[in-house]
């Protein structure tokens, strides 16, 4: 590419950069005003520094929780799916399309059912780390080396499993434990307060934390695992530590907010899209911010969509991310992927 060429893309990565922040931004500001009663950015605005009127209302208990803990829930999934699909090196690898999410999920419903008094973070990276060991040992080959095809298919199977299991195990609840139990397995955000922001953001912010020190050696394993090895990098180890933090920040996400459906798989390469993001760092970086926009926009439309009636975010998750998973799934079968 001549030096004009590059300074055209990394303009147009600099563009898309400010388009995505933007995006954010936006969503998070038409999040705060619609919704049964509209609010003008004057209103949130003097809500915001009086501290009295419906703008402060809705900033400190009706939406503000719920956007808060929207952007931590979509940024830590977008991380997590980003780091499977650069491992693997295949956009159809994610938490929740490998059965992580909903080991996560089952781990939860299994805590509820049976009256272990965990907390809920814990109880989801333990299933979300559980269903990884198995997804793993399932897909091992006698010469040592996993397919990325075959640990997603793996883990499909795993993902239903799960879910199944969840089901069932709901039928064993009293009545209203099941039926929030359910809207919770969907991937809702209603009732969510301050609490639950903070613990998302806390949680993320450590595994974000650690997961800085890791993006050379994610860089690194994106070229291949012999080449890796050439460059100085612990291929073995390194990969342990990358796939268990993508767990535990899609567990994160999950203790909050359920298994919403979709966001890890699509944040990534909508990210990277966007800003003509190349290297790890930035992808990461790129898909934290979109996945945000994404949970936040949904969560938007879930509360709008119907008039007195806040649906789950991950029905609307399901509804954006269904149509791109097929599309997925016919390019990797024309291109014979699948």
């Amino acid at each position: 590419m001549t030096a004009r060429g590059n300074g055209l893309a990394r303009g147009g990565g600099r563009a898309g950069v400010v388009l995505l922040v933007g995006l954010l931004l936006s969503s998070i500001l038409a999040s705060l005003m619609l919704g049964q009663i509209f609010l003008t950015p004057q209103d949130l605005w003097t809500g915001l520094w009086t501290g009295t009127g419906p703008g402060a209302l809705t900033l400190r208990v009706l939406r503000g929780p719920g956007i808060a803990t929207a952007v931590g829930v979509g940024a830590v999934l977008g991380a997590s799916g980003t780091i499977f699909q650069i491992l693997l090196r295949n956009p159809l690898a994610a938490p929740d399309v490998m059965g992580f999410m909903q080991g996560a999920g089952l781990a939860v419903i299994c805590g509820v059912a049976f009256g272990l008094s965990l907390p809920l973070p814990f109880l989801a990276a333990a299933g979300g780390l559980i269903a990884a060991v198995i997804v793993a040992g399932l897909s091992y080959r006698r010469h040592g080396t996993q397919a990325a095809l075959t640990l997603i298919l793996v883990g499909l199977g795993m993902g239903f499993f799960c879910s199944a299991a969840s089901s069932f195990l709901m039928t064993r609840l009293p009545l209203q434990e099941a039926a929030d139990a359910q809207r919770w397995l969907a991937g809702s955000l209603a009732a969510r307060n301050w609490g639950h922001a903070l613990q998302v953001s806390a949680t993320g912010g450590v595994l974000f934390a650690l997961l800085a020190f890791q993006v050379r050696s994610l860089g690194l394993l994106e070229l291949g695992d012999e080449l890796a090895t050439g460059l100085g990098a612990r291929v073995r180890r390194s990969k342990y530590l990358l796939i268990t933090t993508g767990v535990l920040l899609a567990g994160a996400g999950v203790a909050v907010a359920g298994p919403v459906p979709f966001v890890a798989l699509m944040a990534g390469p909508l990210g990277s899209r966007m800003t003509k993001a190349s290297r790890p760092g930035s992808r990461l970086a790129a898909a934290a911010v979109t996945g945000a926009t994404i949970t936040v926009l949904a969560d938007l439309v879930a509360r709008s969509l119907v008039p007195g009636l806040q649906l789950p975010v991950g029905v609307m998750t399901g509804i954006m991310g269904a149509p791109y998973l097929l599309w997925l799934l016919s390019r990797a079968m024309e291109t014979g992927d699948l």
